[in-house]
């Protein structure tokens, strides 16, 4: 046989491969030679074969049996093996394997040797896959070199001291008076490696701080001056002439300039210095790299909390990013526009998302519409600019919304009587046009079924000019269309339903068409046609009152804990006895008042069912009625976060029932702080088999950015031997475009939640 291929040879062979399979197959074949040749110990090719070994390896393909191939190598006396061996080291193995430790005695050897090449080989090794164990043996030998050693090995030698000291923390005094001596280096490389060693010793040994006051580099002022307000104080002049006398034409210019605002955002600055620091990242945004406005819009929404009035100042530049075609740049740009928008700059903030909207990426669309939707609701100036806004969004985003969408606007229309004639005009004009919007397709049908006779009646501030059979020809237009949905054909026969005891000469119209569904292949639609014949021929004398409209939407829980001090205010004035209660109502339905709190561990609470006495109809939960009576009980267990990370934090609240000691009321709530929202987030819990446990069913899914609502579900605990109470939970949802799943276990539950 010839000698083997080399390098070069085998990336062409590889390259020329034409399918999957070839390449597979040239690979296994020359897998085949190497491991031949390891196997013969042909040293005069090791380096060759290992080369290409790690060629393949780079590919994603299995290279571990190279792993002693290595160790020959690095101990090797030629320079070319040395360089291969270590090389592969570098890649093959790491910590976890027992077999790096076996390169311990050549990488001592290699620190020692005359050739600086050879002892930066082995500091580069040291610091890529140092163990604990192997960093404490070298440690000394490094130190050595950091004091006599050329540039280049010092340079080396103390980016690797900075790897030492993150795995063995107790070695930080070793390099304490050396990293003094760095810091009056010449060579700006080993200067550089030294600022990065004084900065991780600071901040693994605080104290160590005081030694180093007198350093005047930007990223070591910043370590220094975050507790410290004389050290931010005596510093302020130094940070202030820096920003201002700085030269932004080179990239180096700007590295000081951004080193800087990150120091005086990290310390105690003066609130000039920071107001600078803000409008040197305006200025940042101004440049022609994307790379600078990017790190400018990242840098901007950390600052947004607390230098706000400073941030909305360049708001105009801001909006300017999001007519850039880079989508990073976008995001970010996206992201901050949210966060600046109040109610003085609601309307022209949403007129520029709304035309971001339109030529947005497809995977922007749906975090630009939630971000829509939550500033409407917050900052609205009137109900019908709200409805007119997200009306608008769902034309514009069309599939690109949240799941709960059409179920709030719905919740939002019916609220606004004195619209309604104005709302299905306009909805009635838009689904003649394009029903491809299946979300605002499913307000429309929604809306015309309730409100269909204001078309007709021309109640609307512009009527328009439609007959019962023009609507219906719509109505029936969507569910015959292809492209409707299910739930959108769901909704318009509904709506079509409806019509019948809403317009005069269209019931036998109505019931043709509902007829003809009753033998759908859809399911859901022909159980709803079914239903809705029947209601035709058996049980016409109720159709009117069975279909007649919504109610208004009663107040929701927000508006409810708004209310919460009026109501404790008319608690005290409101003078109540037992007598005065048990007169109420019977005694053979309310016992005792506070069974009204009880939860079977076999049914589901549901506090509509529970009768409440007039007096205390006003109050809207177990809490509350607690506080009527005085019972202090619910308020002695205080509340427990037992989850908290990238933004999603959950805490449970608890209440034990007073008839039922045993029974204990878990409230999960799930918040987000995070920029993006939180969709199809689930909560699964177990408890040990001497406990028994239920979930209920959540108020819904989907946890709104920047803590806009949250997610909450009754978990209901029975532990009648009174154990230590232990819970393992499992969350799952999606987060930016990723599936999140984690697990933990909480065993720090208050002892008040099971004695």
């Amino acid at each position: 046989m010839g000698p083997p291929l080399k390098l070069h040879e085998l990336i062409q062979e590889i390259r020329s491969a034409k399918t999957q399979s070839e390449e597979r197959e040239v690979i296994q074949r020359e897998c085949a030679d190497i491991r031949s040749s390891f196997r013969d110990e042909d040293s005069l090719y090791r380096g060759r074969s290992l080369a290409k070994l790690l060629y393949v390896h780079m590919l994603g393909y299995p290279a571990h049996f190279g792993q002693m191939e290595c160790l020959k190598l690095i101990a090797s006396s030629k320079f070319t093996d040395k360089r291969i061996g270590y090389l592969g080291a570098m890649m093959l193995l790491d910590e976890r394997q027992d077999a790096h430790l076996l390169i311990t005695n050549s990488m001592k050897r290699d620190l020692e040797h005359s050739s600086p090449v050879i002892k930066g080989l082995a500091l580069c090794t040291l610091a890529c896959l140092g163990s604990t164990e192997m960093c404490r043996d070298l440690a000394g030998e490094v130190e050595q070199l950091l004091q006599n050693s050329t540039g280049h090995v010092k340079k080396k030698a103390v980016l690797c001291a900075v790897h030492i000291i993150r795995k063995v923390p107790e070695l930080v005094e070793m390099f304490v008076p050396v990293s003094e001596e760095l810091l009056g280096e010449k060579r700006h490389g080993v200067l550089y490696g030294a600022v990065l060693l004084v900065t991780e010793i600071c901040q693994q040994q605080p104290e160590a701080c005081k030694r180093f006051c007198k350093v005047r580099l930007l990223h070591l002022l910043k370590i220094l001056g975050q507790n410290d307000e004389s050290v931010c104080d005596a510093m302020s002049d130094l940070l202030a002439q820096v920003s201002t006398c700085t030269d932004t034409q080179s990239n180096a210019g700007n590295s000081v300039l951004y080193e800087t605002v990150l120091t005086i955002v990290d310390t105690k600055s003066a609130s000039g210095l920071r107001v600078l620091a803000v409008n040197i990242l305006g200025r940042f945004l101004l440049s022609n790299d994307k790379n600078i406005r990017y790190v400018a819009l990242t840098s901007l929404n950390r600052l947004v909390q607390s230098d706000y009035a400073a941030v909305q100042r360049h708001r105009g530049t801001i909006v300017e990013c999001l007519r850039q075609t880079d989508s990073s740049l976008n995001k970010k740009a996206l992201e901050l526009c949210f966060a600046l928008v109040n109610e003085t700059n609601i309307l022209p903030m949403m007129k520029e998302i709304q035309r971001f909207l339109q030529t947005c990426p497809l995977e922007l669309k749906q975090q630009c519409t939630s971000g829509i939707f939550l500033c409407a609701e917050r900052y609205s100036p009137s109900t019908r600019w709200h409805i007119d806004t997200i009306m608008g969004t769902l034309v514009t985003a069309g599939e690109s919304v949240r799941d709960d969408t059409v179920s709030q606007l719905i919740h939002l229309i019916s609220g606004a009587s004195e619209l309604h004639g104005y709302i299905v005009r306009r909805l009635y004009l838009a689904v003649s046009e394009d029903i491809g919007q299946q979300p605002l397709v499913q307000v429309a049908t929604w809306c015309i079924g309730e409100y269909g006779e204001l078309l007709i009646s021309g109640s609307s501030e512009e009527p328009v000019k439609v007959s019962e059979d023009d609507v219906l020809d719509v109505l029936e237009g969507i569910l015959q269309s292809h492209i409707s949905l299910p739930n959108t054909r769901a909704y318009t026969l509904t709506a079509i339903m409806k019509l019948s005891t809403r317009f005069k000469h269209c019931t036998d119209r109505i019931r043709r068409v509902v007829s003809i569904y009753s033998s759908c292949h859809d399911v859901e639609l022909q159980q709803r046609a079914v239903e809705y014949n029947a209601m035709f021929k058996k049980y016409d004398h109720m159709r009117s009152a069975i279909l007649e409209k919504m109610p208004l939407p009663e107040k929701s829980t927000e508006d409810n804990e708004h209310a919460m001090p009026e109501l404790s205010e008319a608690k005290k004035s409101i003078p109540i006895d037992n007598s005065q209660i048990n007169s109420i109502q019977p005694t053979s339905q309310v016992t005792d008042l506070l069974g009204l709190l009880e939860v079977s561990t076999d049914t589901t609470m549901n506090p509509s069912s529970t009768p409440v006495p007039p007096l205390l109809q006003n109050i809207t939960s177990g809490s509350s009625l607690l506080d009527l009576l005085d019972e202090p009980i619910n308020h002695a267990i205080p509340t427990l976060v037992v989850y908290s990370k990238d933004g999603l934090q959950v805490e449970f609240s608890f209440m034990r029932p007073p008839s039922n000691p045993a029974l204990l009321v878990i409230t999960s709530s799930a918040t987000n702080s995070s920029s993006s929202d939180i969709s199809d987030f689930q909560l699964q819990a177990a408890v040990p088999k001497s406990i028994q446990i239920q979930l209920q069913a959540p108020n819904g899914s989907l946890v709104p950015a920047f803590e806009g609502g949250s997610v909450t579900q009754c978990i209901r605990v029975l532990n009648p031997q009174k154990v230590p109470l232990k819970m393992r939970l499992r969350f799952s949802c999606l987060h930016n475009g990723n599936t999140v799943q984690e697990m933990c276990e909480v065993s720090n539950f208050p002892s008040a939640t099971w004695q």
